[in-house]
């Protein structure tokens, strides 16, 4: 960057933050350097870059002034929730506005006779089951992180959690919206009942990743607690079988509130951090929940033992009480941090594929694992085919983080041949972008850019996100374009 340029961009931050100022308390605009730092990245914390400014409104109308004063000034924004997301999908830019709305953490209304909840999106995955327990119910999607993932990041990234087998993922459990756009309008999405007229803008904006307008209200659906609630752990000597054993649960007409796998790598991790009583000689165990009136939970537990058996569990446990099943389920979810036990980094990769497909994945991905030479940890949702294998690696190892993208690359690209996707719940952000080009054609592509157009014109939300340009793919095509170098030509990367 020259002078010139340095000049005219400090120019525009220094223009930009007294607008700002008059539009938001000066506590909520954060534009000094070590005020920035919490912001620099998501959960995908290899990529890491500081916002011009960072922004912490409170309400709706202060998010419209923020989004109109950017519209104006054609100044890109990037909406953030509690920046657990593991895409870099909240990652900011240094000639943008980071939007924060962590302060839009209320829950506005709940009703358990229609049995729905009205929140705003800084409201915790978790506070919301735990506001709603009075009545007996719950909500559903149940990410790893929902002791700190908000309700707004989960709409945005469409996420699911270990019980969306049975009862779907954040597409399935919310019912209306409420966004604002980049000229600053505030729009209803959804409604009041089951269904409504017109195009599904709701499932539109769920997984969107905050590139077409930034939500500031969901209303949630809520479940009736089940009457009961049973864990079988089984443990295997072979991961292949495991895989296999997944698809003959579901053949035997039985699908389980929860089907999570975790290999011998995962398992040996979040016993020695939980101290969950998982089998430290299995090479993978399954967890498998089932959920429902009490005669149907007894009967499915029986038949689930039966089909596990034969395919060759070399040890079938049922949870003894609820403290037990909620212990089981502890090990799972404390799986991510606790690999983190195991290696200096590692690298979190979201694919899924059709369930039939898992053993010959497993393989592959093993396959590969001996090529790179970098260790994976399997800890996913089995049931629903989402892969999140875990690749362990060393940032302080020169190039051993581009060896571990392009391990995680080849994962994916081996889902989309298998008939999967790049992603079940984490998004694509920036992590995934290069992997968009082999899932899509240009034709699809292009009318992704066409419905982003149609929202936001001037390309100001969340900009080189999610949907990569035609020219990128073609380049990535060639091997010329190295992940994460576009559309952040001066990324730092730890």
């Amino acid at each position: 960057m020259n002078m010139t340029e340095h000049n005219i961009q400090a120019g525009n931050k220094v223009s930009l933050l007294k607008a700002l100022l008059k539009l938001l308390p000066e506590d909520a605009v954060l534009h000094e350097e070590e005020d920035l730092h919490p912001y620099e990245c998501d959960g995908l914390s290899a990529y890491r870059h500081l916002p011009m400014i960072v922004v912490l409104p409170d309400t709706f109308e202060q998010v419209q002034a923020v989004l109109r004063l950017c519209y104006q000034c054609e100044v890109p924004v990037v909406a953030r929730g509690a920046g657990t997301g593991l895409s870099g999908g909240a990652l900011p830019l240094d000639n943008g506005v980071l939007l924060s709305l962590a302060k839009f953490k209320d829950i506005i209304h709940i009703d358990p006779k229609r049995r729905i909840a009205r929140v705003q999106p800084g409201v915790r995955n978790l506070a919301i089951s735990q506001a709603v327990d009075q009545f007996g119910l719950y909500y559903a999607p149940d990410p790893s992180s929902q002791i700190a993932c908000t309700i707004g990041g989960n709409v945005a990234e469409n996420s699911g959690g270990v019980h969306c087998l049975k009862y779907g993922l954040t597409v399935h459990n919310i019912q209306q919206l409420k966004i604002i756009t980049i000229d600053g309008e505030l729009l209803t999405i959804g409604g009041s009942g089951l269904d409504s007229a017109g195009y599904d803008l709701l499932a539109l904006m769920t997984g969107s990743e905050g590139m077409l307008g930034v939500i500031v209200e969901v209303t949630v659906k809520l479940l009736p607690k089940p009457e009961r609630a049973q864990v079988i752990l089984a443990a295997f000597d072979n991961v292949v079988k495991a895989g296999e054993a997944v698809g003959n649960i579901i053949s035997a007409g039985i699908i389980p509130a929860g089907l999570e796998m975790m290999d011998k790598l995962a398992i040996s991790a979040a016993e020695d951090f939980v101290h969950a009583g998982y089998p430290l000689d299995a090479e993978a165990i399954l967890l498998c929940e089932l959920d429902g009136t009490n005669e149907e939970v007894s009967e499915h537990v029986a038949k689930v033992r039966e089909v596990l058996q034969q395919s060759g569990a070399t040890e079938v446990r049922t949870a003894k009480d609820e403290a037990e099943r909620l212990t089981f389920w502890k090990g799972r979810k404390a799986a991510f941090p606790a690999v983190g036990r195991l290696s200096p980094d590692y690298y979190c990769m979201d694919g899924t594929i059709p369930r039939k497909q898992l053993p010959r994945v497993l393989e592959a991905m093993a396959e590969l694992s001996k090529d790179y030479n970098l260790p994976v940890a399997n800890v996913f949702h089995a049931g629903d085919g989402n892969l999140h294998p875990l690749i362990l690696y060393d940032a302080n190892i020169p190039g051993e983080l581009e060896r571990t993208e392009e391990f995680g690359g080849k994962i994916l690209e081996l889902c989309v041949e298998v008939g999967g996707t790049i992603t079940g719940e984490h998004g694509v952000g920036i992590e995934k972008i290069n992997q968009m080009c082999v899932q899509f054609n240009p034709l699809e592509l292009t009318q992704f850019h066409a419905v982003k157009a149609a929202f936001d014109p001037q390309s100001l939300l969340n900009p080189g996100k999610a949907v990569p340009t035609l020219h990128r793919c073609a380049e990535f095509g060639a091997m010329h374009v190295h992940k994460g170098e576009l559309p952040f030509p001066e990324l730092e990367r730890f």
